[in-house]
């Protein structure tokens, strides 16, 4: 345990990824679960995504819930944007961490944003420019980085290709989706590596699917080689409208009992977050996946039958 990192940095995604694949909520609901998740001890939240309201219907209160939204000094928020025009949205609102997802799969980039992958990858260097005059940082998350639910098997070298065409232009970080739930430990440690070798200086997230029930080992395997910067979602919320099958982001409360009891600090405080993920179970009006808001913590005890 000593080679791991003895601190990862969580960005909590189920203000957007979590509530994107569910029917939509009230937008109180939405202000009150973001509220709610800056108080954990959680230190990154993305909290919506500037989409248009026929693409993700569920998104189409962004503006308002941020604009109702009680900032935590010590928070940083980010944004999802599709493109420019999400990007200038996202600036106005005053957002100064935006994230542009991009897939490998050409024709999942097609169903996800209605273009192939160059297209969207020729816009990167417009996009970085105008985030970077506003004073904001922009990262590429490029999503079915570990297969597509539409072609199967995505090459290694496309992933790093894509990754490769942010960082020439100029993008701050790049995170890797998992978007159906396909990447298994060893897929991880090969494609972490390649992409460290092909670009060393380049900040790398990873954003892991449990669909099919690899998401933790899949973190561990990354922890292995030094990756410390995760998503997760509350509850395990989560999917992807344009991805069949792709229910679930890790839940950052499994997560979070992961890690702490390997050593791993967070920061997060795991009694108030699985209190939130009680409350965001209740929102979405159904019972959520992660097994720890089942189980509770390893720490948890119960009276012995008299």
């Amino acid at each position: 345990m000593s080679d791991l990192p003895k601190r990862v940095s969580l960005r909590e995604v189920g203000p957007r990824d979590g509530l994107q694949n569910e029917d939509p909520i009230p937008t109180p609901a939405k202000i009150e679960l973001i509220d709610a998740l800056s108080a954990t001890g959680l230190r990154r939240i993305e909290a919506v995504s500037f989409v248009h309201p026929k693409a993700i219907p569920q998104m189409a209160d962004a503006d308002d819930v941020w604009a109702s939204v009680r900032r935590a000094d010590d928070v940083r928020y980010s944004a999802l944007v599709p493109n420019l025009r999400g990007l200038e949205r996202a600036l106005a609102a005053g957002f100064s961490e935006l994230e542009v997802v991009i897939s490998a799969s050409d024709t999942h980039n097609r169903e996800n944003i209605n273009r192939p992958t160059a297209d969207s990858l020729a816009d990167l260097p417009e996009l970085t420019a105008r985030a970077h005059d506003a004073g904001a940082t922009l990262q590429l998350i490029v999503s079915t980085a570990w297969g597509c639910p539409y072609e199967g098997e995505v090459p290694e070298e496309r992933v790093v290709w894509v990754a490769g065409q942010g960082a020439a232009a100029g993008v701050d970080s790049l995170a890797y989706g998992d978007t159906t739930g396909m990447a298994t430990p060893t897929r991880v440690t090969r494609l972490v590596g390649e992409t460290r070798s092909a670009c060393p200086d380049l900040p790398l997230g990873l954003h892991f699917h449990n669909t099919r029930g690899t998401g933790l080992a899949n973190v561990y395997a990354a922890l292995q080689l030094g990756v410390d910067d995760f998503d997760a979602a509350v509850a395990g919320l989560g999917g992807c409208p344009y991805a069949p099958g792709a229910s679930g982001n890790i839940a950052t409360e499994e997560v979070v009992s992961m890690l702490e009891d390997m050593g791993v600090q967070t920061g997060v405080d795991l009694e108030r977050l699985l209190n939130v993920a009680e409350m965001a179970e209740r929102f979405v009006g159904h019972t959520a996946p992660s097994q720890v808001l089942r189980a509770g913590p390893r720490s948890r005890t119960v009276s012995p039958a008299s």
